[in-house]
């Protein structure tokens, strides 16, 4: 019975997990939030939240990047890092400027906060060892 509770039969791999975690987070945000702010920018540019005073453009194309080139490389493992820290900080404006910090509700934040954790995870944890960034020897 302790070994089904403790899964001591599965072997670990933290780096496996590190990569499983930048897929995910890193491709869901790339196709399913990035692309469409990319292919609908005309429409958006005018309309998009103005974040921190800057106008909607220049909110839009942040959000791009950060939706965009950082999960990239995320993904890649690139900078990895540094790519996170962008991506939690985008991902941080969004649940608690856009969203006003609600976690349920009709304008809740839930997914930019769900991201905003996985990406702050990387952070702390890096890539791993399947990454660019462990083949360029980036740490």
């Amino acid at each position: 019975m302790k070994k089904l509770l403790t899964l001591s039969f599965v072997p670990r791999c933290t780096d496996l997990g590190l990569l499983v975690l930048r897929l995910t987070l890193g491709l869901a945000m790339f196709w399913l939030h990035g692309l469409g702010k990319l292919k609908g920018f005309s429409q958006m540019s005018g309309q998009f939240p103005s974040v921190f005073g800057l106008g909607s453009s220049t909110s839009l194309v942040l959000a791009i990047i950060g939706e965009m080139v950082l999960p990239a490389l995320i993904v890649v493992g690139l900078f990895t890092r540094f790519a996170a820290l962008g991506a939690t900080i985008t991902m941080a404006v969004a649940y608690f400027v856009i969203h006003g910090g609600a976690l349920s509700g009709q304008s809740s934040g839930e997914m930019a906060f769900l991201y905003m954790v996985g990406f702050g995870a990387l952070i702390f944890s890096g890539a791993g060892r399947h990454s660019l960034d462990a083949k360029l020897g980036n740490g």
